[in-house]
C-alpha cells in the first residue's frame, strides 16, 4: 500500500497516510476540523537504475532473455588466443614388407 503525504490548508497540520489506492482521500483535518485537508504531490520513494528492464528478466524457463545490452567496450587488447597444443606424435612406421 502506498503512503500519501496530506497537509491542511488551514492549519498546515501535515500528516504521512498508509492508504490503499482504492480508499477516499482524506478531507477533513484531524488538527482543526475543517475539510482543507488536501493530498500533496510528492517525489517517488524509489528509483530503476542500470541498463534497463526487460520482459523476459523475470520469467520462469531457461531460454536465455532477448534484448539485453551487450557488455560495455574497453580499450584493453584482447587476450591472445590459447597456444596450439603439441603435434600429435607421426604413427609409427611398419619395417616388415608383407
Amino acid at each position: 500500500m502506498p503512503i500519501y503525504a496530506y497537509r491542511c490548508e488551514e492549519c498546515g497540520f501535515a500528516k504521512d497516510v498508509l492508504q490503499k489506492i482504492s480508499d477516499p482521500q482524506l478531507t477533513d483535518c484531524p488538527s482543526c476540523g475543517k475539510s482543507t485537508f488536501k493530498k500533496q504531490l510528492t517525489a517517488a520513494g524509489f528509483q530503476l537504475k542500470g541498463t534497463g528492464w526487460y520482459v523476459t528478466d523475470f520469467r520462469g524457463g531457461s531460454a536465455p532473455a532477448t534484448g539485453v545490452a551487450s557488455a560495455p567496450k574497453t580499450d584493453a587488447p584482447a587476450a591472445p588466443a590459447a597456444a596450439d597444443p603439441a603435434p600429435a606424435a607421426a604413427p609409427a612406421k611398419s619395417t616388415s614388407e608383407a
